[in-house]
This record gives C-alpha cells, sequence and structure tokens, in this order.
C-alpha cells in the first residue's frame, strides 16, 4: 500500500508541475528529462568501481525513451513505469539490496544510462546520495 501511494503522490506532483507550466505558458517539453546525446558515449568499463553521488547531480538520460517517463526532477509520468516502481519502492522498504546505477559524466553532472526507476525511487524517499558505476562521457 505504501509504494502506491508513493507512486501515486510523485506522479501527481509530476502532473501538477506539467499543469502549472501549460498555465504560464512555459515550454512543457521543457519538463521532460533531458537527453544527454548518446553518440559521445562509451560503453563502462568493466572494471569501474562503485561510488557514492548525490542525487542532485542526476540531470539527464543517455536513453531518449526514459526522457517520456520521467520528468526533470524523475518523477514518473504514467503506468509504464509503475509496477516497477512500486517493487523498488517495496525492495528499499524492506532492506533489500538494490544494485547501483550506471551513470555517465556529463560537464552539468550525471546522465543515467541504467537505474532511472531507482533514481525516481530514490529521491521520493528522500535519499541525497545513491551507489553508481560512473563512466566517463
Amino acid at each position: 500500500m505504501d509504494a502506491q501511494r508513493a507512486f501515486d503522490r510523485a506522479a501527481r506532483a509530476q502532473r501538477r508541475q506539467t499543469l502549472v507550466a501549460r498555465l504560464r505558458r512555459r515550454c512543457v517539453e521543457c519538463m521532460h528529462l533531458p537527453v544527454h546525446d548518446s553518440r559521445t558515449h562509451r560503453a563502462p568499463a568493466y572494471a569501474s568501481t562503485v561510488k557514492e553521488i548525490p542525487l542532485d547531480a542526476i540531470h539527464a538520460t543517455i536513453e531518449p525513451h526514459r526522457a517520456r517517463q520521467f520528468d526533470h526532477a524523475f518523477r514518473p509520468s504514467g503506468k509504464r513505469t509503475r509496477a516497477r516502481w512500486e517493487r523498488l519502492w517495496v525492495a528499499e522498504q524492506r532492506g533489500e539490496i538494490i544494485p547501483p546505477i550506471s551513470v555517465v559524466r556529463t560537464h552539468a553532472g550525471y546522465a543515467v544510462v541504467d537505474g532511472h526507476h531507482r533514481v525516481s525511487v530514490a529521491k521520493s524517499r528522500g535519499a541525497v546520495t545513491i551507489d553508481a558505476v560512473v563512466s566517463a562521457a
């Protein structure tokens, strides 16, 4: 139940931000998660180490189709993300070990390669940092 309420709260916040942008006649497309140019992305090295990075430094994605599933604050935007999002919420609540996300370093911080739902859940739960495998852009 907690996971469902948390998802509903996050999705409502995302819809509210979109509505405010429309009412203020601002760019609604600008509310989506920015996409980092994937042509400059290299595959992460296998010898990469896991390090803790601040969630506020994560600002974009490598995958264009994920940009529509989350807004710029990594709030979920629809039913397509709900099941996985809720499973991750419950797993974190139980204290299960969540694998680190994969990010690429950019000029402005980090862009997510793998782990969009994990970032969204962590932000929703109020976390400040997250474990990540970082590769250079």
